[in-house]
This record gives structure tokens, C-alpha cells and sequence, in this order.
């Protein structure tokens, strides 16, 4: 009887394993992927990099759960086509939405398609910003939404809610088909100009503010920091309500969330520069039993890798059209050298640029091609606290704050950014770093060739004046694309907008 319910027990658990084996893998067993993009944040504005008067308990906290890198780029310093080479996995020059406000053609692929084809559910909630030729790729979208008010000093545009971008985060996790994996695309306004008060609960104060020596330590200087350091704090409670969303359904151990920015901070000199405070970002993933927590690894990534990574890490092959490289096993394996260098590139954003730069994990090097053209920043900059600031004390500022304005730029520029991080020592014309310089110069040489990078046919007029701020005739919204801007300057016919004088 024994020997019976033995091979009963036997034949039983026999019959189980063959039933499990014959099963498809559960789709939810596949990680879900949590991609969370701050909106002008620099990389050091927050307390794991460095900065602990800025209040971001739950950035920390990815980063004690997870693995920082000290080391991450992006491939641009503009807003939207920092995203449009990020979900294409191209350098913002071949996804033909290199400029701001150009939309992402119809024919460009994009990582969040694939997943969406191999099963993933998808969803974006807050900035979009990259054309209406994604949306088929998005399962949900939840788009910010603007509204029209009449202010004191005029019209008056704001976001619908409280400003942040991010009210809709937890609702679009909330919303997704629970039958399947999911991906999110979770984009903030925060930290994009304009600064209210009333951010936070408890504000930041002007003696919180550390500030770069690139700036002039003045009270309306520390005033737009401070808020500023709100805005980012705003955001980092809305990451908290994400973690704890996660944990609440009940699939966090499942999940990889990676938290970066999409460029660095509306500042003069560091947003829409290829100085580190234009390009270098926070690059923290939290995945639970796959990440040791704690970690953090100095190896060079680019923002262009998070196309192939997200679909390796998906169990797909990233396509042949990207341009960066898989880096998720330096997320899990002790892994060096998978890059010596990375490549960034300026463009249009409000007014014409184009320069391109180089950054190994000791140099920097940023070819000025339009070096008559000053650095000046972002259109909002102007306009703000901090730049105007800057105009009132233009007497007293050193060299390092008056670069924004000098003309003609140098066309060469390289720094030792190890013993030299804020970027202020040019040793382009210093003989004892010629072979540094030669070096520099025959890879951004090698990269321009390799991806087809080359100067455009025509430069495209500003949208804004560069002394005031203020819209010209050629500020079009929503701004064709590149094709039609192209077009009409090779014919000699700039597009202007209605109101043009």
C-alpha cells in the first residue's frame, strides 16, 4: 500500500511538471519597465549627487535601493530632441527632429513600438513633446494640458493642475491593462521655467542655494535657485507616489525604474550647452533582486543607450537602426569598458547653434562651428531672474559669468573636467595638451563620419531676440517640421508667424 501511494505520488507530480512545461511563460513575468524624465533638472541638483539642500528623500532613495552612475550623458541639450533620441535610440541629428519643436517623423522607429508589438502594454503621462507621429506607440497617453489665463502683466499660460507635469503619473499606472507587462513613460515639467512660489509646502531659502562659480552669488540669483530647488522637490514627492503605487498593486519586485532628466537646468551656461550642466544627467535604476542596492559605477553611458537596454532587457533583440549600445549588464555584472567616450550636439533651441563635443571619462572637447554666435541661453532665461541679474552687475562679473555673452566664442574648447569640473580652464591653445587636443579632434572627426553628422545647408533664423527675449516674426507654434523648414530656407521663403509685423 505504501509502494502504491508512492507511485500515485510519483505519477502525480510527473503529471504536474509535464502540465507546467506545456504552459506558455506568464506575459507578467517579463519585467515591467518605469522610465521617469525630469523636465531642466542638472545631474548635481539633488542630494545622491551631491547636493543635500535640495529636498529629494525619494531620488535618494532609488539610488540606496539601486545602482547611480557618475558618469551619464545625454546626446543633447534641448528638450524635445533629447526625447526624440532617446525613444529612437539615434543621435538627435539622424532622428530629423534635431531642432526644438521639430516633430518626430512618421517613419522613425522607436523601443516603446517594439515593446508595445512584443506584448507590453504602454502609457505616457505628462510631457510629450515629440510629435503626434508616437502616439500610436502608446497604448494610454495622459498629456499635460495647458490653459490661458489673464494675469496681472497680460496672458498668462499654465498648466492644468498644480504645474508639476506629473499629476497624472499614479492615475496612468492605475489605468493599465493588468494582463500584461507594462512600460511607462512618466515625463515632468518640473524643473522647466516659468518659477512660481507656492511649489512646496516648505520652501527652499536663498541660503540653501549652492551656487557654480559661473554665476554671481546676488539675492535675485539665490532667489531663482531657490525656486527652482522647489520645482525639483515638487517632482520628487510625485516619484515617491509612484514607488508607493507600485508596491501597492503589488508588482514593484518586478520592476525597473530608471529616473534621468532630459537635460540640464534653465540656467545661463548649462541648459542648450554642451558644458557638463547642459548634458550630464542623474542616471539611477532601481530593479529589486537584480540590482544590488547601494550600487553605484562610473562607467561612461549615453542617453541614446536607453533604447537597446530597455529592449534587452524587455527579451528582445534592439533593432539594427540604433545608434547606442545594450548597457544593462553594467546594471547587474560587474562589467568595464563598455564605452571610452561619448557624443553630444547642440542645435537650434530658440536660436540658431549648432557644436558638437567629445567626453571620455577625463577630457572634454566642444567644437563651436557657428563660433560667432554667442552662448546665449534658452528664451525664458532671458527673461527670468538670474540672467537679468546678470545684465544689472555685467560690470562686476568675472570671466567664467561673462561667457554666455562673449563674441566671438573660441571654436575649440577642451577642459580636464577631473581636476576641472565646472569647466572654466580652456587648454585648446595650452601646448602641453596638444596631444590631448589631436586625440579630441580625431574622434569627434571619427563620430561625425561614422553618423553621417554634418552642417546643415542653411541656418535657420531665431525665434526670439537675443537681447530681450522677446518673439520674432519667425516664432512658429506648433513648429513645422524639418522638412518644411528646410524647404522653405532653401527657397529663400523663412516661415513667419500671423502676427508679424
Amino acid at each position: 500500500m505504501i509502494f502504491r501511494r508512492g507511485v500515485s505520488f510519483l505519477l502525480l507530480f510527473a503529471l504536474i511538471i509535464s502540465c507546467q512545461s506545456k504552459k506558455e511563460p506568464k506575459s507578467h513575468s517579463r519585467p515591467n519597465i518605469v522610465f521617469i524624465i525630469a523636465d531642466d533638472m542638472n545631474w548635481n541638483d539633488c542630494g545622491v549627487y551631491g547636493n543635500p539642500n535640495v529636498k529629494t528623500p525619494n531620488i535618494n532613495k532609488l539610488a540606496e535601493e539601486g545602482i547611480y552612475f557618475t558618469q551619464a550623458f545625454l546626446t543633447t541639450s534641448s528638450c524635445s530632441p533629447s526625447r526624440t533620441s532617446i525613444i529612437t535610440g539615434k543621435y538627435p541629428h539622424n532622428t530629423d527632429a534635431e531642432q526644438l519643436g521639430w516633430p518626430l517623423p512618421e517613419n522613425q522607429k522607436t523601443f516603446v513600438k517594439q515593446l508595445k508589438d512584443s506584448g507590453y502594454w504602454t502609457g505616457l503621462a505628462g510631457k510629450h513633446h515629440m510629435g503626434d507621429a508616437v502616439n500610436d506607440d502608446f497604448d494610454s497617453i495622459f498629456e499635460m494640458q495647458w490653459q490661458d489665463t489673464q494675469g496681472p502683466d497680460g496672458l498668462d499660460r499654465r498648466l492644468v493642475g498644480d504645474g508639476s507635469g506629473c499629476d497624472e503619473w499614479v492615475k496612468l499606472l492605475r489605468s493599465r491593462d493588468k494582463k500584461k507587462p507594462f512600460f511607462t513613460w512618466l515625463a515632468a515639467f518640473d524643473a522647466h521655467r516659468p518659477y512660481y512660489e507656492g511649489a512646496i509646502d516648505n520652501p527652499h531659502k536663498k541660503e540653501d542655494v549652492i551656487l557654480p562659480p559661473y554665476f554671481p552669488d546676488t539675492d535675485s540669483v539665490r532667489k531663482d535657485f531657490a525656486l527652482y530647488y522647489d520645482e525639483i522637490s515638487r517632482m520628487d514627492s510625485y516619484i515617491g507616489d509612484v514607488v508607493h503605487e507600485l508596491e501597492k498593486q503589488g508588482v514593484a519586485d518586478n520592476t525597473l525604474i530608471l529616473f534621468i532628466t532630459d537635460n540640464g537646468r534653465a540656467f545661463p551656461r548649462d541648459k542648450t550647452t554642451l558644458y557638463e550642466g547642459g548634458i550630464k544627467t542623474p542616471w539611477i535604476v532601481k530593479w529589486p533582486n537584480k540590482i544590488s542596492p547601494g550600487s553605484v559605477s562610473d562607467n561612461l553611458v549615453s542617453s541614446v543607450d536607453i533604447a537597446p537596454t530597455f529592449m534587452r532587457i524587455a527579451g528582445l533583440n534592439p533593432l539594427t537602426d540604433f545608434e547606442g549600445i545594450d548597457v544593462s549588464s553594467l546594471l547587474t555584472e560587474n562589467v568595464k569598458g563598455l564605452r571610452d567616450q561619448i557624443y553630444a550636439e547642440d542645435h537650434f533651441h530658440d536660436f540658431e547653434d549648432y557644436t558638437r563635443a567629445i567626453r571620455t571619462k577625463r577630457y572634454k572637447y566642444i567644437k563651436n562651428f557657428y563660433p560667432d554666435l554667442p552662448n546665449t541661453p534658452s528664451a525664458d532665461v532671458l527673461r527670468d531672474l538670474t540672467w537679468q541679474s546678470m545684465l544689472k552687475e555685467k560690470e562686476s562679473l568675472n570671466e567664467a559669468q561673462l561667457r554666455c555673452f562673449l563674441k566671438p566664442r573660441p571654436e575649440e574648447e577642451l577642459y580636464d573636467v577631473k581636476n576641472d569640473p565646472n569647466e572654466l580652464n580652456n587648454l585648446a591653445l595650452k601646448s602641453e595638451f596638444s596631444s590631448v587636443l589631436n586625440d579630441m579632434r580625431l574622434r569627434l572627426k571619427k563620430m561625425r563620419s561614422a553618423t553621417k553628422d554634418s552642417l546643415p545647408p542653411v541656418r535657420t533664423p531665431d525665434d526670439f531676440y537675443r537681447e530681450t527675449g522677446l518673439p520674432t516674426k519667425y516664432r512658429i507654434r506648433p513648429r513645422p517640421s524639418k522638412k518644411e523648414v528646410m524647404k522653405a530656407l532653401l527657397e529663400g521663403k523663412p516661415q513667419t508667424n500671423s502676427y508679424a509685423e
